[in-house]
């Protein structure tokens, strides 16, 4: 699981619970439709799964292996 995400910020957090804010400050999505990078370990797991209604999350598949 040393891999990375890309984790985007689809919908509005406008609205939402002061928690989701919050996680989703400190993953870095600040405004809508922004894509952020992540390593992918439990804790940003557990992150996204929080908010999975707001953002869109992608595996980075390493394509020069």
């Amino acid at each position: 699981m040393a891999g990375k995400i890309n984790v985007t910020l689809v919908r509005s957090m406008i609205g939402r619970p002061e928690k989701h804010r919050r996680v989703l400050k400190g993953m870095g999505l600040t405004k809508m439709n922004k894509t952020v990078q992540l390593e992918d370990t439990p804790a940003i797991r557990g992150m996204i799964e929080k908010v999975s209604h707001l953002v869109k999350a992608e595996e980075i598949t390493d394509e020069t292996s």
